[in-house]
């Protein structure tokens, strides 16, 4: 914070002890009211580091490379769900110690703005809320529901008793505390802000209170003294003119000026964006007297099981927050970094100079450590829990890793298995083999059963990848099966009934019950590993041989990994290491390539791996050729939403291609929602069989555009052709393999249903017996 005296002497003096903590944000701030200063000019200059996102033995390092950024104050969620992981039961040490941080950073000479929430989003399950909240079936979070706000005030008061001897107003430190964060675009309840913030008043917080919004959310503050801030990545004259409308006499402050942007799975990383973007925003902010909070300056790590995920599609975030951030994962300097403390500089004043740039943590590379050791999962198994339908994991008293549902399931024929819901990543089993998976980030549901002759066991292992950090359905997101299971024959649907159900939080302490051997193991296992060092430093585990799953180093909870990326490596902090007898503990859901891996001196945080994703169903090189061959049908499918049949005289085919020449909106995309094959009587074919082998373009990065997704039973769901950073010109393709000879005689379409791009209009339509040439 730039607190500048207009009557100094030139020195260029900052002071501190007139008015401290009081000259905030250009105010005279009192419990309930402010009013502006004149003769003074003050401004916050903030960066965002989340305590809990670093290992406290590395606070030190990272509040001194922040600071060397040219900034004053540091900014950090407090994440509830880290400080109350059960009911009533608080932590306030060790890697929770959020007063340790602040007075770290008081040592650093730097300032602090607390955000306590108590819901904050961040990119972090369940937008910091504990999980036990959704052991009541009612729960409305981020209201006046009392099941919520009794728990969140018991909250902000612990908080309070942690951290108001830490304000500025008694020497310390904190300067201002966040309300919430960003709730007007979520709801319109004033006055459950208005508790919150006489929660935070009676409970010794007497510091200036804000929130923050983004633009498009601001609306005009109705709790006496809230002062607003807000979020944005460019064109900060439109944003704090929005600021100004709603608060026409307050400083303008932005919250979140974001230097970068968050990864979800299976999409390219943000990984090295925005550079010019961000130096010409901070400079106008600079230039236009305005306070700011550059979000990320340090993202971090979402270490164990603390990254969340957006809904609607469902995409979960990685472990890696480096966030494209000024100070990369492993606190070095990036180009950002740079530029940022550039813009400051030139901003001093005569006498005064940026702090310097600490050495970073020393970098090490590790040789392959080859795993020799296994425990399979599912023989590690506790007490079962027992109950007619399937029970959420929450409701098992579990808020993450997995739990294993099993019933029997009696002789019959093929039939499809229906599960509502699998929540997030489900693995099939029956009778001891693998069936399948099914990935609520695909939207899958549902797989098909072999006939049985006999009576078998059915397993069901879910994981839970992360709880839905933003949205209207937070309080919806429970984990596991969440509702049914259900078995569809040609002679109806039934629901299976009678399971058992073993959960499996994947602690610390069930890590150490674990019984190893040199046996080999098939299914998701545990993999164990011991390695000593010559030098002791940070590195990044490679885990691009291994398929999905969790780290454990010495006991701390890595996170997550997955090899359909971006990221590839998982951060290893120097700390958590020891010169001799480091074990590694690995949990592979699918089966490592080769059960060895290696530390490397960098991160890989934008590889996306197309086979593991599997949505593009198109070879290298591979290119559909219909030369010669004529179409059994060709026309024009009419503006709407409705189902449109292509009917054409029978036809024996095992094959069949779609062919879309033009879109309804003379776009160059295609899309559909679904696509059912006609068979002999004019029935829709089964799709027990069937198998989507060809696309000539599919949209994998910007949506789950996949081609399948017009095969998946969801008309919510649909095949679009390629747009995110290209677009591929018509015609399109999509072509079937229906597992056998059929007799053919149509084609079903229905187009995508919430607006218009891509629908098809002109087309024709290929069947053939054998693979079409080219494929």
């Amino acid at each position: 914070m730039r607190i500048l005296d207009n009557n100094q002497d030139g020195s260029g003096k900052i002071l501190f002890g007139r008015c401290l903590a009081m000259l905030l944000l250009g105010f005279f701030v009192s419990l309930r009211c402010f009013c502006p200063l004149s003769a003074e000019t003050h401004a916050v200059d903030s960066g965002e580091v989340h305590s809990a996102r670093v290992p406290s033995e590395l606070w030190e390092k990272r509040l001194a490379v922040t600071k060397a950024l040219g900034i004053d104050t540091i900014s950090s969620y407090v994440f509830w769900n880290q400080h109350e992981p059960e009911p009533g039961n608080f932590v306030w040490d060790g890697q929770q110690d959020i007063v340790q941080f602040c007075r770290m950073a008081q040592a650093e000479g730097l300032k602090v703005i607390i955000r306590p929430g108590p819901y904050v989003c961040g990119e972090w399950d369940f937008g910091g809320l504990p999980w036990w909240l959704l052991t009541d079936r009612d729960m409305r979070v981020r209201s006046r529901y009392q099941g919520f706000i009794e728990p969140a005030k018991r909250y902000l008061r612990a908080v309070a008793e942690q951290l108001a001897p830490l304000q500025a107003t008694r020497g310390g430190p904190i300067i201002m505390v966040q309300v919430e964060n960003e709730y007007d675009g979520f709801g319109h309840d004033s006055g459950y802000a208005e508790v919150l913030c006489a929660t935070l008043r009676e409970a010794g917080i007497d510091v200036p209170l804000f929130t923050s919004e983004m633009t498009w959310s601001l609306r005009p503050s109705k709790v006496p003294g809230l002062l607003r801030a807000v979020g944005f990545a460019e064109d900060p004259d439109r944003s704090f003119a929005a600021l100004r409308r709603v608060q026409p006499d307050a400083p303008l402050f932005c919250g979140e000026l974001y230097t970068g942007w968050y990864d979800v799975w299976g999409r390219a990383s943000a990984a090295g964006s925005g550079l010019r973007r961000l130096t010409n925003t901070l400079e106008r902010v600079v230039d236009l007297g305005a306070s700011f909070n550059l979000y990320m300056a340090h993202g971090g790590t979402s270490f164990g099981f603390t990254a969340g995920a957006n809904d609607k599609p469902y995409r979960p975030q990685p472990t890696s927050y480096d966030y494209a951030a000024p100070i990369d994962e492993a606190g070095r300097p990036a180009a950002k970094f740079f530029a940022i403390r550039e813009i400051m500089a030139r901003r001093l004043r005569p006498g005064e100079s940026l702090s310097p740039v600490p050495p970073a943590n020393p970098v090490i590379a590790l040789p392959p450590i080859r795993f020799r050791e296994t425990s399979s999962l599912l023989k590690n198994l506790p007490t079962a829990r027992r109950a007619s339908r399937p029970v959420p994991m929450e409701l098992l008293g579990q808020g993450h890793g997995c739990v294993l549902y099993r019933t029997k399931l009696e002789a019959g024929p093929v039939a499809e298995l229906i599960i509502t819901e699998p929540r997030d990543f489900a693995m099939v089993i029956l009778e001891g083999q693998r069936l399948g998976t099914l990935n609520r980030m695909l939207r899958e549901r549902s797989l098909w059963l072999p006939a049985r002759t006999n009576d078998a066991t059915l397993e069901v292992l879910v994981e839970a990848m992360a709880h839905v950090n933003f949205g209207q359905e937070m309080d919806q997101d429970r984990k596991g099966i969440t509702e049914r299971v259900e078995v569809r024959t040609a002679r109806g649907t039934s629901e299976l009934l009678g399971w058992e159900m073993f959960p499996l939080p994947l602690k610390e302490e069930s890590l150490r019950q674990l019984k190893f051997s040199r046996a080999k193991v098939d299914g998701p296992a545990f993999y164990r590993a011991e390695f000593n060092l010559r030098e002791v430093g940070d590195t990044f585990l490679d885990m691009r041989r291994w398929s999905k799953g969790v780290v454990w180093v010495n006991g701390h909870n890595l996170g997550r990994y997955w090899n359909i990326g971006p990221q590839q490596t998982l951060y290893l902090p120097g700390p958590w290491l020891k010169p001799r007898n480091n074990e590694i503990v690995v949990l592979d859901w699918l089966g490592p390539q080769v059960a060895e891996v290696a530390g490397l001196t960098n991160s890989i945080l934008n590889e996306v791996n197309l086979d593991a994703v599997g949505r593009i169903h198109r070879k290298p090189g591979q290119r559909l050729d219909l030369a010669g061959l004529q179409p059994v049908a060709s026309g024009f499918f009419e503006p709407g939403l409705r189902w449109q049949t292509a009917a054409f005289n029978a036809v024996s085919a095992r094959f069949v291609c779609l062919e879309a020449l033009s879109s309804l909106p003379g776009d160059n995309f295609a899309t559909c929602a679904e696509l059912n094959v006609l068979g002999e009587s004019g029935q829709e074919l089964p799709k027990s069989g069937w198998k989507l082998v060809y696309a000539s373009s599919e949209e994998v990065f910007g949506e789950d555009g996949s081609a399948d997704r017009a095969l998946d039973g969801d008309r919510d769901t649909f095949w679009h052709t390629r747009w995110d950073g290209a677009q591929d010109p018509p015609p399109h393709y999509l072509v079937l393999d229906l597992g056998a000879v059929e007799t053919v005689t149509g084609l079903r379409y229905l187009p995508r249903q919430d607006q218009a791009n891509g629908r098809i209009n002109a087309y024709r339509i290929y069947v053939r017996d054998e693979p079409f040439p080219g494929l």
